[in-house]
């Protein structure tokens, strides 16, 4: 099983899931409560046919695989929001003064040009 964030947005109470084909709405219901203690009301279950439209070098058809699709719904009062992963930082005008900057940039690029000492006293230029 595989939570996937909705392309269209769902009820704050529905979360979609990604499962195999064999997998059955009762298997679903159950792998939740059981293992994750998750109170689920009902689960409606589609099948996604993978599209056949393209084409490889050798000018065959090639067939993205089927999936399930699981829309599971909580008990009334849960709901369920995706983290934020990468919140955006908030900038001060202290931290990103241009001198930072520029000098987090010049040490950057003076490490950057000393010679690597892996290389044995070769030349940049003369790749190995």
């Amino acid at each position: 099983m595989t939570l996937v964030r909705p392309g269209k947005p769902l009820p704050p109470d529905t979360v979609q899931f990604r499962i195999p084909l064999e997998m059955t709405k009762f298997d679903v219901q159950n792998y939740l409560q059981r293992i994750y203690n998750v109170a689920v009301i009902a689960v409606r279950t589609r099948i996604q046919f993978g599209s056949n439209r393209k084409r490889n070098h050798l000018n065959q058809r090639v067939k993205v695989p089927d999936y399930k699709v699981a829309y599971v719904q909580l008990v009334q009062g849960q709901t369920f929001q995706f983290p934020d992963l990468f919140p955006e930082k908030e900038s001060s005008a202290e931290s990103g003064s241009f001198e930072e900057l520029q000098g987090e940039f010049m040490e950057n690029e003076k490490q950057r040009q000393l010679n690597d000492p892996r290389r044995g006293g070769l030349n940049d230029w003369f790749g190995l």
